[in-house]
Formats: C-alpha cells, sequence, structure tokens
C-alpha cells in the first residue's frame, strides 16, 4: 500500500512539475518566449536585450516577430481574443485599451505593479493614461514625444536663423523653404504633413496642429467618464485650414511627393513633426544630413503629443513569471539607455540617467525638454478612442484631398462638423457620450 501511495505521489509530482515548465521538457529543458512588436526598428533592441537576458538564463530562447504598425494592430485584433497572441506584446495604451475592458489581459502581478508605481519611477501622466479603474496593466517602456526637426542647412539658405516659435511663423518658414521645378511642381516640402495614410496616425498628425490651436480629439463632458468632440470649433476648423492652404493655396506640400521621415532624410523636406525615433534613423540612413529639433510652435497654447508605449504579458503566456521578469529586465537603467542611444526611441522611465547620450546627440534635447506652459497631452485610455481616432482619419484624409475647401469656410466647417457628429455617435454607441 505504501509503495502505492508512493508511486502516486510520485507521478503527481512529476505531471505538476512538466505543467510548470510549460512544455519545456519538448524543447530539451529551454524555455521560449515570444514577443510581438509594431515598430519594426525596436527588432535591435529586442535582439540585444533577449542576447544580454540569456547570460544569466541561458534556458530561455526568444521568438521575436515585428510587423509594420497597423498590420499589428489588426493582428492583435485577431489573436488576442482568441488566446493564440505572443506571450509578450509591445502596444500603446489606445490599441489595447479595448481588450483590457474586455477583459482579455491579465494585471500585473503585486512585484510588477510595485516597481511601477514606486516613487518617481514614472511621470504622474505616464500612469495616469494608463490606468483603468486603478490599476495598470502593461509596464510603462518608451515614450512617442513631438517634436519639429528641421534642416539647419536650409534654413541657413533661406535667411532663417532658428525654428519658428508659432503655428502661423511655421507656416511663413515653409513658404519659404518650399522648392519648385521650372514648371511650378513642388520638388521640396517646406514642412511636410500627415496628408494620406491609413489608420488613425493621420488624425494624431492633425492634433500636433490642432492641440496648439486650442482644440483636442475629445473632452471630457461633466459627468464623470463621459466625453465629446472636442474640435468642432474655431480651433478644428482652424487647423483644418492650415492643412488645405499649405496642400491646395501656397502648395508647400503635396501629395506626389514624398513625406515624413524619409522625404526628410532625402532632403525633399524641410521640416516635419515625429517622435524621437527619427534620430536614430537618420543615423542610419542619412548620417550626414545637419538637422536640429524643436518644441512643438505655439498658437493658443502649446504643447506637444505623449504617447505611452507599454510592455503587455498576455494570458496566452506559458510562463507569465518568466515574461514579466523579462518585462522588468527590458525598463531596467542600462537597458533602457542602449534603446535610446541606438534606437531613438525616449524611454518611458523618469529616473533614467540620459545626460551623457543627450551630451553625444544634441537633437535628444527638444523631447525631454519641459518649460513652463509647454503641456503635455495625449490618448485617453478608452476603449473607443482607436475607433474613433480610425474614423476622424478616414475624412480628414478625404478632405486633405479637396481643393474645393480652400477659401471655403463653410465647407471646412461642413467637413468639422459632420466629423465631430461621428465622433459623439461612436461615443453613444459604448454609452460614453456626454456635453
Amino acid at each position: 500500500m505504501a509503495r502505492k501511495l508512493c508511486l502516486v505521489m510520485f507521478a503527481l509530482l512529476l505531471v505538476a512539475s512538466m505543467a510548470f515548465a510549460g512544455g519545456a521538457a519538448e524543447t530539451g529543458g529551454k524555455e521560449t518566449l515570444s514577443i510581438w512588436c509594431g515598430y519594426p526598428e525596436m527588432e535591435a533592441f529586442y535582439k540585444y536585450a533577449a542576447a544580454e537576458y540569456q547570460k544569466t538564463h541561458p534556458n530561455v530562447e526568444f521568438n521575436i516577430v515585428t510587423h509594420p504598425l497597423r498590420e499589428f494592430e489588426q493582428k492583435l485584433s485577431a489573436t488576442i481574443p482568441s488566446n493564440t497572441v505572443a506571450d509578450i506584446i509591445d502596444v500603446s495604451v489606445y490599441a489595447n485599451q479595448k481588450f483590457i475592458e474586455a477583459g482579455f489581459m491579465p494585471k500585473m502581478p503585486a512585484n510588477v505593479d510595485q516597481f511601477v508605481k514606486a516613487p518617481g519611477r514614472y511621470s504622474d501622466f505616464a500612469l495616469k493614461n494608463n490606468m483603468y479603474k486603478g490599476d495598470v496593466y502593461g509596464v510603462p517602456f518608451f515614450q512617442g514625444r513631438t517634436s519639429l526637426f528641421y534642416n539647419t542647412e536650409m534654413f541657413a539658405e533661406a535667411g532663417l536663423s532658428g525654428p519658428p516659435k508659432t503655428m502661423s511663423e511655421m507656416y511663413e518658414y515653409a513658404k519659404k523653404l518650399a522648392k519648385y521645378d521650372a514648371a511650378g511642381n513642388l520638388t521640396r516640402a517646406g514642412h511636410s504633413l500627415r496628408i494620406s495614410g491609413q489608420g488613425s496616425g493621420v488624425a494624431e498628425k492633425w492634433w500636433f496642429v490642432l492641440y496648439p490651436m486650442g482644440g483636442t480629439i475629445i473632452s471630457e463632458g461633466k459627468a464623470p467618464g463621459t466625453y465629446h468632440a472636442g474640435y468642432n470649433n474655431d480651433a478644428g476648423r482652424n487647423a483644418l485650414k492650415f492643412y488645405v492652404d499649405a496642400v491646395h493655396k501656397d502648395n508647400w506640400d503635396d501629395h506626389k511627393i514624398k513625406h515624413d521621415a524619409e522625404a526628410f532624410q532625402l532632403g525633399q523636406a524641410a521640416m516635419f513633426f515625429r517622435e524621437s525615433w527619427v534620430i536614430g534613423d537618420t543615423a542610419a540612413k542619412a548620417p550626414n544630413l545637419k538637422y536640429d529639433t524643436a518644441l512643438v510652435p505655439s498658437d493658443a497654447r502649446w504643447g506637444r503629443i505623449t504617447n505611452i508605449q507599454n510592455l503587455y504579458v498576455t494570458k496566452a503566456a506559458k510562463n507569465p513569471d518568466l515574461a514579466w521578469d523579462f518585462v522588468l529586465f527590458m525598463v531596467n537603467d542600462a537597458n533602457q539607455q542602449w534603446m535610446l542611444d541606438n534606437v531613438g526611441w525616449l524611454p518611458a522611465r523618469a529616473d533614467v540617467k540620459l545626460d551623457e547620450i543627450i551630451a553625444r546627440k544634441p537633437q535628444f534635447k527638444a523631447f525631454i525638454a519641459s518649460e513652463p506652459g509647454y503641456e503635455e497631452f495625449g490618448y485617453i485610455p478608452i476603449g473607443p478612442f482607436d475607433e474613433l481616432m480610425t474614423r476622424l482619419a478616414e475624412r480628414l484624409v478625404t478632405a486633405f484631398l479637396d481643393s474645393s475647401l480652400v477659401d471655403n469656410p463653410a465647407g471646412i466647417a461642413k467637413v468639422i462638423s459632420d466629423a465631430a457628429a461621428e465622433t459623439n455617435q461612436i461615443l453613444q454607441r459604448y454609452n460614453m457620450f456626454g456635453e
């Protein structure tokens, strides 16, 4: 009897140990962590961090997959509900919030929660914009802050001594910096705007101009937890006019030429708004480019967007303890510094020393600047935010193509009013609308 009991106990222990291993026995004692990310430039960081982690965890292997951002977000929509997603995902709050609210994402364990909420580790802004019902689900990883990139050689050539301080001044600078061929076709944008593309990014980039002009995407209603469109006003109309005039009236930007970082690096754009990753990308693709960065120009107010990117461990993780341990490893001081220095994304942590890197690469200064009155704004952590941004972006792309909107305040007002009505309808569908 005692022998049978021992055999039973041994069998139970064997089953328990196999379950704890999460299938490791099938791979010769190795553990595998899968990681998905929507920023291809971050692949270098993940490979570096994985190699460093393996120095003390030689039994851990990694499966790292990066996708273009919109494809990545679509893949999450299919795999998170079906529990076929990676162990760790690197994603922003706005794209993941609907899954958090639907109960598909697990909360952080106590030790990770304690790390994240330690005094001074993260800014109040980072925590507030990453919180749902008092809980933080992901570890803030890096942040997409906006600054103005400008080509210093082009500025000198145009007789401009420094970056523009206001939106109206930036508009005039763009007119001076634009170049045309003999037929009058634009060959160099004075400022490269986001005027085409898919997904919410078009609306986000329009927000860069909208916010200083006094508007925002959604504003809080009188009742807690309610919102309404925050751009059906002079700010929204002025921000749309800014774009329409740039393309169709003064033609310092055009759909027919390259845009964003590629255009800037090729010398086909004198200015544009973007996050700090462009610094790392430019070092690799256009190392001789002469440029600097500056704070976003002001208008009715002054401010920049900050979009927090987070690391989440999913319910699909076979060994969540190991996954969370690697997440904490990725946000340690050394790895956060390596990320800024080698990739260019600004660490989300507020307590990591970056002085030595910034001294060598002064273009980062504008991204860490915190001037009096320079406000920080960003995505509101509610489920429908990504949907309403995507719908707004679709309308903006159409409006940016419409030359009939030049000197047509009634037409611009209708575009803004119709878009705001759709924003409010989406909020109503989620029972979140309130004036």
